[in-house]
């Protein structure tokens, strides 16, 4: 896991087990970084292939990635934001675009202020 340590940052896309906001289960599926947390903590998002009606979503295409790739068109879903440590992500699954990902970051921010 070193190696993956090493890359992990703000705009990393990961392969994470993401758990149902009921904590009943988990489900392993891509996260986008948002921040690193300190002492081997990230913030991420949820990421989708399905909007599911949320305004605050921002979609994500191939045209948005820096390395790497995620099959579908997928959405960043600002409200569901969840704090892990590096040694639950799985896997690095590429890098997006630094003007994407101040987007993303500012559909947080709109959410929290609105």
């Amino acid at each position: 896991m070193e190696i993956l340590e090493s890359r992990l940052e703000k705009g990393c896309f990961v392969a994470i087990r993401f758990p149902f906001s009921d904590l009943s289960s988990a489900k392993l599926r891509p996260a986008l970084i948002l921040a690193n947390a300190g002492k081997g903590d990230f913030v991420l998002f949820q990421i989708t292939s399905k909007a599911y009606a949320d305004a605050n979503a921002v979609v994500i295409q191939a045209e948005h990635f820096d390395s790497g790739q995620l099959p579908l068109t997928s959405f960043a879903r600002p409200g569901k934001l969840f704090t892990a440590h590096e040694s639950l992500i799985q896997k690095s699954l590429g890098k997006i675009k630094p003007v994407k990902h101040t987007e993303i970051v500012d559909s947080v921010y709109h959410l929290l202020c609105s």
